[in-house]
């Protein structure tokens, strides 16, 4: 996926870029101390995908000063998770965000034109847990991915499941998100031919232990081909996910 310093090596070999801007491009210190933050500008270099923001805990100050920094640096879409609706509001008067309540994200910047190989599959047990679902399809698409939802298709009604087998069979990767018992990931597992990433959440009644129930349960499946990412950790999986999705494509760039 990362294919950044390749595609300056091939304009250096080309003509395209000059050993001088290139040597410059590299050597841009790796990291911007803003004092409260060490903001890492060769993030996208090393991994093929820039920094993200973490809101929570964060003041709106805080992440404006950091945004500000990835922006003047050359990130042009930046993504921020957990984010409160009134650090929102804040971040809206300095910088163009496009905030989404159900997921608490925000994006600032324009949606990237999606080139993974194929579809990422986003699947709910239930209505409740649309919140990360809604972060995961969110956290794959600001990276370049088709995606694909397909809520409230739970075990609870198996029928709703088999009537998606088309959209389950032809996915590239599975993100399977459920509290309670977490049984949706075994199975999506047994159905789908790709990779299927199991999310917990902590929706559930008291003996779901506030999600870590579902996370055993999706821990111990007997479906081939299930990860699993920590409780409520939609933006994990939504990453994983995007990585998976541009092996090939990383493959064709070497």
């Amino acid at each position: 996926m990362n294919t950044d310093i390749r595609k300056l090596l091939e304009g250096v070999s080309t003509g395209s870029v000059s050993v001088d801007d290139a040597l410059l491009k590299l050597k841009t210190k790796p990291f911007e101390d803003i004092g409260y933050a060490k903001v890492d500008m060769h993030r996208k270099l090393r991994q093929g995908v820039a920094e993200v923001i973490y809101g929570a805990g964060k003041t709106a100050e805080q992440i404006v000063g950091i945004a500000e920094t990835m922006l003047r640096n050359g990130q042009n879409t930046i993504l921020i998770t957990r984010l409160a609706e009134d650090a929102a509001e804040a971040v809206k008067k300095v910088h163009p965000l496009t905030y989404y309540k159900d997921a608490r994200c925000g994006i600032i910047g324009q949606m990237p034109v999606p080139d993974g190989i194929g579809k990422i599959v986003v699947v709910t047990g239930g209505t409740s847990d649309i919140p990360v679902a809604e972060e995961a399809a969110l956290t794959a698409s600001v990276l370049g991915n088709q995606v694909v939802r397909l809520y409230d298709i739970g075990v609870a009604g198996l029928h709703r499941t088999l009537a998606h087998l088309d959209d389950i069979m032809s996915a590239s990767v599975i993100i399977a998100i459920a509290g309670m018992e977490g049984a949706l990931a075994s199975v999506i597992g047994g159905l789908a031919d790709c990779p299927v990433i199991a999310v917990p959440t902590s929706v559930g009644y008291g003996a779901s232990f506030h999600g870590l129930s579902a996370l055993l349960s999706m821990l111990n499946s007997c479906a081939s081909g299930v990860s699993v990412v920590n409780i409520d950790n939609g933006f994990g999986a939504g990453y994983l996910a995007n990585m998976i999705n541009h092996m090939n494509v990383r493959k064709e760039s070497e």
